[in-house]
């Protein structure tokens, strides 16, 4: 009896729990260990950022140290000269005349592409048949190289090889003999034509997509009021796709303004200067003449009345999404 008492008094006690084991000992997370959990994004883009700030940042501060000394391989050194570079540069009138060459061209290789690409997308709109097979071959020109343009586009106009004073005197019942690459107004003309040929389905595919995307109510609306289809493109249509047309053209005007490839393959600049663009006058001071200084201070310069520009532009498509 006492025995048993004594085994069930024992059995009313609280038990200890056991021992842990060596080596199954709760292990509590380190101070790294924790702030890497709670920093898991960053970490994870931490090496894109450093990516990017290797092929940006660092380019563009040593870019600007070397438009404050003199950079130039012809001169020992590289001793700061202050605003000189860009000083040089302002009072260069080659390079004012690349920058009005810039401007001119620019506008009106964007405006042709514009006006082409929009008769494009309103006629690619409607139901036809091999819309999807005429689409695709619109668009191959986007896959080509511009040097590849250019060379073509050389060979076409070229004297007296190429086929196009051919074709102009066959049509017009006379023969055609004009200097399309070198004489004036003509080379300008055969730029805008290659980089329209190139571009223009840029448009098209952006405005296009905008037209397809428009409401079909108003237009239902306007049917009934009896408006024609001028009115309806123009009261409707223009209205609604004004964020599509911002949105083309300033794309399409920040890259051409950086019209290189079909003039050093075209034209050469030439004849003389007359064709030198923006990027050309850098090309030709920076890796033909070696003044890097001049050079980098150009394209500092650029690069600030680029912004400047599509700044604007930015800010109008952003006004125009929001209006709408």
């Amino acid at each position: 009896m006492a025995r048993r008492g004594s085994e069930s008094a024992t059995s009313l006690l609280p038990v200890a729990p056991a021992a842990p084991r060596a080596g199954a000992r709760a292990r509590r997370p380190s101070t790294l260990s924790a702030w890497a959990e709670r920093h898991t994004g960053l970490l994870l883009a931490l090496p894109a950022v450093l990516l990017i700030l290797a092929l940006t940042a660092y380019p563009l501060a040593y870019s600007l140290w070397v438009a404050f000394v003199n950079y130039d391989f012809l001169v020992p050194g590289h001793a700061f000269v202050g605003l000189r570079n860009f000083a040089q540069v302002v009072n260069d009138p080659v390079a004012q005349s690349a920058l009005v060459v810039t401007v001119v061209l620019s506008v009106l290789s964007v405006t042709v592409e514009f006006l082409l690409g929009l008769g494009l997308a309103l006629l690619m709109e409607r139901p036809l048949a091999g819309r999807g097979l005429v689409t695709s071959v619109l668009i191959i020109p986007l896959f080509i190289s511009p040097v590849i343009v250019g060379q073509f586009w050389a060979l076409l106009l070229q004297r007296p090889f190429g086929p196009v004073d051919y074709l102009l005197g066959k049509l017009l019942g006379h023969p055609v003999t004009i200097d399309w690459l070198s004489a004036f107004p003509w080379n300008f003309v055969a730029l805008v034509m290659a980089d329209a040929w190139q571009w223009t389905p840029f448009m098209f595919v952006i405005l296009l997509a905008g037209l397809t995307a428009l409401p079909h109510e108003p237009y239902e609306a306007a049917m009934i009021d009896g408006v024609n289809g001028w009115q309806a493109f123009r009261y409707i249509t223009l209205p609604q796709l004004v964020p599509m047309i911002l949105l083309a053209i300033t794309f399409r005007l920040l890259d051409a303004v950086k019209l290189f490839d079909t003039i050093f393959m075209m034209t050469g600049g030439g004849p003389g200067t007359s064709t030198y663009t923006a990027s050309f006058y850098l090309y030709e001071t920076g890796f033909q003449n070696f003044h890097l200084s001049q050079a980098t201070a150009g394209s500092w310069i650029f690069l600030i009345l680029t912004a400047a520009a599509i700044t604007v532009l930015v800010r109008r498509l952003l006004r125009a999404g929001a209006d709408r």
